[in-house]
C-alpha cells in the first residue's frame, strides 16, 4: 500500500510527539576490533513476549548505524533517575562514553551498563526501513531489573515517572461541612503533618538515643559548616522555628560535642570528634527514617517527592541562607 503525501510542520510534529512521555534507554554494542559503542535513545518498546521480542529505532543519519546493522547483539538498558547524568553522556558526539565506567559481562561481548532500572541483552532478530530511520527489533537473551525509579522524558525534557492512586486518597473518613472552605487538600496542611509525621519518627529515634531535636539541628549544620557564629547557626535554623541560645552551646560543649574559639564577644563554635561521630550517627538515623518512607512510597515516589519539595523550596525562599553555598 503506498503511503499518502502528507505534509506537516515538522517542528510542530515533533512537539506534538514529544508529548507522549517515554522511559530513556542507552543502547549498547561494540565494533568488529571490539570498540564499545552507545547511543541514548527513547524509542525502545516491547512487541512480544512470547518469543519475546523489544524494538527500538536509530536514525539513519546516525554515526553508529552501520555498527548496529552490521552487528548481532546488542543491551537495552533502562535508566534510573540517578543516570540523568550518564543519559546525556551518552546523547553527545565526540567524547569518551566509556571513560571510567564499570560494566557487568553479559551473554555477548555487548557493553552492560550497571545500575539502572531494566536491562535487557538481545540478539539482532530483524531490521526494518521506517521513513528516515532504522527500526531494529531483537529477540531478548537475558533480562533483569530493579526496583530504581526510572528516568522519563517529555516534551524535550527529563521528567519523573510516579504512581497514580488507584482510587482517590482520602485523609478524612467524612466531608467538611459546605459552609467550611478547609479541606484536606490545603498544600499547607499537607506540609505541616507530613512533616509532623516524619519529624515525629525521627524523634523517637534521636530519644531512644538521648538525643535531641536541637542537637541535631546544631550538629548537622556544624557538621556541613564549621566554624559559625552563634548568630550565623540560628540563620540555618530559622526555617525550625527554633533558636539556639548561648546556654544550650555551653551545654554541648559540656557534653563534648563541640568547642569553643575565640574571644567572649567574637565566639565561634566547632564539632569536636566526638561532636562529629555523634553527627554521623544522627545521620544514620535519619537516613532510617528516610528509606522506611522510601519503601512505603516506592523508589519511584519518593523521588519525584524530593524533586517537588526542592521546587517548591526554590519558588518560596523568603531569602534564607543556603547551607551548602561555598563559602
Amino acid at each position: 500500500m503506498a503511503m499518502q503525501n502528507i505534509s506537516f510542520d515538522p517542528q510542530a510534529f515533533r512537539a506534538a510527539l514529544g508529548t507522549f512521555t517515554t522511559g530513556v534507554t542507552i543502547i549498547t554494542t561494540q565494533t568488529e576490533d571490539g570498540s564499545p559503542v552507545g547511543i541514548t535513545a527513547n524509542s525502545f518498546n516491547s512487541v512480544s513476549l512470547n518469543p519475546p521480542l523489544v524494538l527500538w529505532s536509530l536514525s539513519k543519519q546516525a554515526r553508529s548505524l552501520p555498527v548496529f546493522s552490521s552487528g548481532k547483539h546488542w543491551n537495552v538498558h533502562v535508566l534510573s533517575t540517578e543516570q540523568e547524568t550518564l543519559s546525556g553522556r551518552f546523547a553527545t558526539q565526540g567524547e569518551d562514553k566509556f571513560a571510567e565506567i564499570e560494566l557487568d559481562h553479559g551473554v555477548s561481548e555487548a557493553p552492560l551498563l550497571q545500575d539502572c532500572t531494566a536491562r535487557f541483552q538481545c540478539r539482532t532478530a530483524f531490521q526494518y526501513e521506517g521513513g528516515d530511520h532504522v527500526i531494529f527489533v531483537g529477540e531478548v537473551l537475558a533480562f533483569d531489573h530493579s526496583d530504581r525509579a526510572p528516568l522519563a522524558f517529555q516534551s524535550g525534557q527529563y521528567a519523573l515517572a510516579t504512581r497514580k492512586p488507584r482510587s482517590e486518597l482520602r485523609l478524612a473518613t467524612t466531608p467538611p461541612p459546605p459552609e467550611c472552605s478547609y479541606t484536606e487538600d490545603l498544600l499547607g496542611y499537607l506540609l505541616g503533618r507530613g512533616h509532623y509525621q516524619v519529624l515525629n519518627a525521627l524523634r523517637q529515634l534521636l530519644n531512644s538515643q538521648q538525643l535531641d531535636e536541637q542537637t541535631f539541628f546544631v550538629l548537622s549544620i556544624l557538621c556541613i559548616r564549621d566554624n559559625l557564629t552563634l548568630e550565623e547557626i540560628n540563620t540555618f535554623v530559622n526555617y525550625t522555628g527554633r533558636e539556639v541560645t548561648l546556654a544550650s552551646m555551653r551545654f554541648l560543649e559540656r557534653q563534648r560535642l563541640v568547642a569553643f574559639e575565640g574571644a567572649a564577644d567574637s565566639l565561634r563554635f566547632v564539632l569536636t570528634a566526638q561532636g562529629r561521630e555523634v553527627s554521623v550517627h544522627q545521620l544514620a538515623l535519619a537516613k532510617a527514617v528516610e528509606e522506611d518512607l522510601s519503601v512505603k512510597l516506592g523508589a519511584a515516589d519518593a523521588q519525584a517527592l524530593k524533586v517537588l519539595l526542592k521546587r517548591l523550596i526554590v519558588v518560596s525562599d523568603p531569602g534564607l541562607p543556603d547551607l551548602w553555598a561555598p563559602r
